[in-house]
């Protein structure tokens, strides 16, 4: 009757090594033992493993087996195993050692290497521009499910986005369009003064601020802001398998993730421009009595006769339209987030730089397309 014990039985005439008793993770010394004789009779023989009379075999065992024979095949020995139950067949299967296969390195110059990359690049970027306009069609349409079904609406998280979004946000954006309307008219009055024209300051500040810096400044705060918090919301509840929940119970995660926060964005991104114009506005005219010697009333004056309502109206029909394509970016990100902190690190990270870069983009698309019909 075989043993319990794991047992190696050698025919020194064949080569061939019958193995007997439990190859188990509780039988690991004798294991050990056995897979050793295995390993010295391979050094002068080929080796025929016989499993026959295995009684069991466990993962502990079948590993075992597997690093003997890589160790008999990279001293260039040959085994093979014969009389394997289907079962024990599957298992050495499934913990053979493989051998990682190493693509082999192609050599290419620097030049080849810097087209190559480009390449990937712009492959990449049209991909994400095809991603963008299917997920912006899906929001549409949840727009168009929510706008038919009203009660249906979250009118809580929207106020709740909008608080985050706009109310919360304030306090940074003011501060720091006071101090780059500060710093922009301060730089051109040092450069004006040669000329005895730093009362046109005004005007400098006035057209930039309210047609192009106010808007951009503010959108590329809320993208780092704003943006970066919709991506690790969204990726951190695709962690949790939060969003896969939300589906099971019947719910389309569009209209109850997505659209209350790009709303919010769209009404709160023209409201924190036109603060932060005004911050601006306030900052450069500080600016100018200290260093250009104007009164205030000489500012006001100045600047109500450079600036119009059509001036304003610019940097107001930017913004919602650079809200969209940061809250677009940013739930496409928070969508692609996978099971690792890591994962989201990098797609964070990605929101905000892409963010960034279609807002001033965009922005100059404006810009052009203003000068165009001399608006």
């Amino acid at each position: 009757m075989p043993t319990e014990s794991a047992s190696v039985a050698i025919d020194d005439g064949s080569g061939r090594i019958a193995l007997g008793g439990r190859w188990t993770a509780d039988q690991a010394a004798a294991v050990e033992v056995a897979a050793a004789r295995i390993t010295d009779h391979a050094r002068t023989h080929p080796v025929l493993i016989d499993l026959t009379r295995v009684l069991r075999l466990d993962t502990l065992g079948a590993w075992v087996l597997e690093r003997t024979r890589a160790e008999i095949e990279a001293g260039g020995g040959r085994l093979a195993y014969a009389g394997a139950a289907p079962e024990h067949r599957i298992l050495l299967g499934e913990v053979a050692l493989k051998n990682p296969e190493t693509p082999p390195v192609r050599r290419r110059g620097r030049v080849f290497g810097l087209l190559e990359d480009l390449g990937r690049r712009v492959v990449g970027g049209k991909t994400d521009f095809v991603t963008g306009l299917a997920f912006f069609g899906e929001v549409v349409a949840a727009c168009i499910r929510v706008a038919g079904r009203p009660s249906t609406f979250r009118g809580t998280a929207l106020v709740n986005q909008i608080e985050q979004v706009a109310l919360r946000g304030v306090p940074i954006i003011v501060l720091i369009s006071f101090l780059v309307g500060g710093i922009v008219a301060q730089q051109g009055i040092f450069q004006l003064q040669r000329f005895g024209a730093q009362t046109f300051v005004v005007n400098l500040i006035g057209l930039l601020i309210l047609r192009e810096l106010g808007v951009l400044l503010t959108s590329i705060m809320v993208a780092g802001r704003s943006g970066s918090a919709f991506t690790a919301e969204i990726g951190s509840m695709r962690m949790r398998e939060e969003v896969d929940a939300l589906r099971v119970m019947g719910l389309d995660p569009i209209e109850i993730l997505i659209v209350p926060r790009i709303l919010a964005l769209v009404i709160g991104l023209p409201i924190l421009a036109f603060i932060a114009s005004l911050a601006a506005l306030a900052g450069g005219g500080l600016t100018a009595m200290l260093y250009g010697g104007m009164t205030i009333e000489g500012f006001l004056s100045r600047l109500q006769a450079a600036i119009s309502l059509h001036h304003v109206a610019v940097g107001l029909i930017k913004a919602p339209f650079m809200a969209l394509i940061i809250g677009i970016i940013a739930t496409i990100e928070g969508f692609e987030v996978e099971g690792s902190a890591e994962s989201l690190g990098r797609h964070v990270t990605a929101s905000v730089v892409k963010s960034i870069f279609m807002v001033i983009v965009l922005d100059g698309l404006f810009a052009v397309f203003f000068a165009a019909i001399d608006f």
